[in-house]
This record gives C-alpha cells, sequence and structure tokens, in this order.
C-alpha cells in the first residue's frame, strides 16, 4: 500500500495581477491564471495515473496467477492465496477508481470491476446454468471485486464449506469456471486500459492542455470531483449509514460486504489517493509535481483570509481522524454506533464546498455535473 504523505505548502510564485475580492464571509481571492497546466498535466499522467494504472496491473496479474493455481489444486492453502491477492488488487483499485476518463470511461472499467452490492442471485444463477454474458453492461453487479468478494469469502460460514463449492458440490466446474471467468475479465479491461493510457492516449491527455469545457484538465476534475462525492462519500460512508435512505441503515451495501473487516481499509485507502492526487503526491512516494494545491497557491487563493489549499489539506486531515474512529467492519459500525459514521459523512462533505464550488471557481472550472443533493 502506498505510504501517506501529508503535503502541505507549496512556493508560491508571485505575478503581477488584479486582485478581485467578495464582501461576505465565505469570499475567495485570486489572480488571473498564468498557470502552467500541461506542466500539471505531465505529473498527473507520468507520475500518479500511469503508474497507478501499472501497479493495479501487476496486483490483478498476481491475482489471476494465483486463480489458475487455485483452479488446478482447489484447497485451502491455496484459496488464502486467492484471497490474499484479491485484497491487494482491491486495495489498489481505490488509487486507480478517481480516474474515470479516457479508456476506462470507455470500457466502463469502474462499472464492470467495482460495481456493489453485488447481485448475489444472478451470479448463483450464471453459476448453476454455466450461462452468462459478463460483457454486458447489465452484468456490472455480477462480476468483478464485489463478486469475488462474495464467491472467496460468502458462500459459506467456514472455509472448508466454502471449498466444497470448488471442490464436491454438484456445480463445482462452474464455480471454479466462474471465478476464473471473473479475473480474466478485470485482467482485460485492465490490460487494455494500461495499453492506452502507455500508448497514444497519453499524449492525447497531456496535448489538450487548454481551458475549454473539453480540455483534460476540466474533464478530469470533473469525474474527480463526481467521484469524491458519489463513489467515496456517498458510496462508501453515506448511502451504508442510511444518509439518503431517510436514516434507515442499509449496511449490506457496505464495500467488501463479504471480507467485513476491510471497508475502512479501502475507505481509508480511497481518501489517501485522493488527497495525494490533490496534492500532485508521484506515485511511489518520493517526491510531488505540479497539482491543484501547487495551482491554488500560484493563484494565491484565500477563502477568508486563509490559503485555501491548507484548508483544503486541513479538512482531509479531519476527515481521515473521522473515518480511522470507526471500526474497521463498517457493518459492525452501523449496527453498533452509526452516529460515528454519520460524523465521517459530514467531515467528507465538509470539503465539498471548498473543493467543488471554491476551487472549481478560483481555477475556472466550469461544474459540469449535479451530484442530486443540494451541494
Amino acid at each position: 500500500m502506498k505510504n501517506f504523505r501529508l503535503i502541505f505548502p507549496f512556493i508560491i510564485v508571485c505575478l503581477s495581477a488584479i486582485v478581485w475580492s467578495c464582501s461576505d464571509d465565505d469570499s475567495v481571492s485570486e489572480r488571473t491564471d498564468d498557470f502552467d497546466r500541461q506542466a500539471m498535466l505531465i505529473n498527473w499522467a507520468d507520475d500518479i495515473i500511469i503508474p497507478s494504472y501499472q501497479a493495479f496491473s501487476s496486483d490483478v496479474d498476481a491475482l489471476k496467477a494465483a486463480v489458475d493455481a487455485f483452479e488446478s489444486q482447489p484447497n485451502e492453502t491455496n484459496l488464502n492465496s486467492v484471497r490474499q491477492e484479491w485484497e491487494q488488487a482491491y486495495i489498489a483499485w481505490q488509487n486507480i477508481s478517481m480516474f474515470n476518463i479516457g479508456p476506462a470511461e470507455t470500457t466502463f472499467m469502474r462499472s464492470f470491476l467495482n460495481t456493489y452490492p453485488a447481485n448475489v442471485s444472478e451470479i448463483d444463477t450464471n453459476i448453476s446454468t454455466g450461462n452468462y454474458a459478463l460483457q454486458s453492461v447489465n452484468a456490472n453487479n455480477e462480476q468483478g471485486l464485489p463478486a469475488l468478494d462474495y464467491l472467496l469469502f460468502g458462500l459459506a460460514e467456514s472455509d472448508a464449506q466454502i471449498l466444497e463449492f470448488y471442490t464436491s458440490n454438484v456445480n463445482s466446474s462452474n464455480y471454479v469456471n466462474y471465478l476464473t471467468d471473473l479475473v480474466d475479465r478485470i485482467n482485460t479491461i485492465t490490460d487494455q486500459v494500461v495499453a492506452s493510457w502507455e500508448g497514444d492516449y497519453r499524449d492525447t491527455f497531456v496535448n489538450n492542455s487548454g481551458a475549454a469545457s473539453n480540455s483534460s484538465t476540466n474533464k478530469l476534475l470533473n469525474n474527480w470531483m463526481f467521484y469524491y462525492e458519489v463513489t467515496l462519500r456517498n458510496g462508501k460512508v453515506g448511502i451504508p449509514s442510511g444518509v439518503y435512505s431517510e436514516g434507515s441503515r442499509l449496511p449490506q451495501n457496505v464495500e467488501a460486504f463479504y471480507k467485513k473487516d476491510l471497508s475502512r481499509t479501502l475507505c481509508l485507502e480511497a481518501l489517501n489517493a485522493f488527497q495525494d492526487f490533490f496534492n500532485g503526491a508521484h506515485f511511489d512516494g518520493t517526491t510531488n509535481g505540479e497539482s491543484l494545491s501547487s495551482y491554488l497557491n500560484f493563484l494565491n487563493t484565500m477563502k477568508n483570509g486563509e490559503d485555501l489549499s491548507l484548508m483544503i489539506n486541513n479538512q482531509f486531515e479531519v476527515s481521515r481522524i473521522a473515518i480511522s474512529n470507526l471500526d474497521a467492519n463498517f457493518i459492525n459500525q452501523i449496527n453498533t454506533n452509526n452516529n460515528l459514521m454519520l460524523v465521517a459523512f459530514e467531515e467528507l462533505q465538509a470539503n465539498v464546498v471548498l473543493l467543488k464550488s471554491d476551487m472549481f471557481s478560483a481555477l475556472s472550472i466550469d461544474l459540469e455535473f449535479e451530484s442530486g443533493d443540494g451541494d
């Protein structure tokens, strides 16, 4: 797992500009924009996005090798190897899920790899009949990492009973085939996306460095912000804790429902990756480059007399503390003290205004989506 490094200060490059301000309590001041967006795009592509995809691809390759070994010998040792590689891949996934543009968007990568909760009844039907089409857009909740979660941890209470599905069950060969097909599908989509980024798409992305609505910066930031609100804040915390169901708790909707002690780890990894991207932290953790944070500092962006970049980073840290205070098993947390889940949601929500309103305004990024919850 990538080490998290919190990066606050950046060198502020001062240019002669006209400074404007508002008179209300939420005033944001900024300078005219002569920031090198292409340098930021290069840092994003070469030092964050592509290495993150490559790391995930390596983990998927390891998962596929473990599944191949399990297919040959479905025993407890090989089952545990598959589980370990699945967990590592799921953690690595949190570093790339936010980049839903270009090849990831055209392949529906996020939809196919991490739509949860998994549709258990459809998965069971697929296995019993041996008849399924994973390429169908309607099959997104029958595959991917959540479906593997069910097949590796959710078929029965004990490991011995789970192994029986792959060894002595009347449909044991179908269970093995379905497990293998799911991993092959993840591997195929991942290889396609990585090859595209390593090929022509990298240059297309970097060279589209203007400020128009279809520029790489604008498109990526809209997808990035949508990810924060809908996938991270809502999907991992808000929906399971009942924020959007009139207080009715939905613990069955947590990420990694069957590997019950993984939900907090995935949430923290996603938050760390999201903040690392904001700060331009290289995937290898060695340094940082041009970023949203340095862009805001370049513009000397202030909110109520405070540095906006610092405010955003501080709120990330508050959110991290709130999530760290949760049970490793979000199901337990929701069932025993859901108020702490709601606190974590509110801390994540507090950064929405700073990012979606203040930062987007300062960087002259047009917001092209609405989350539908009044933010």
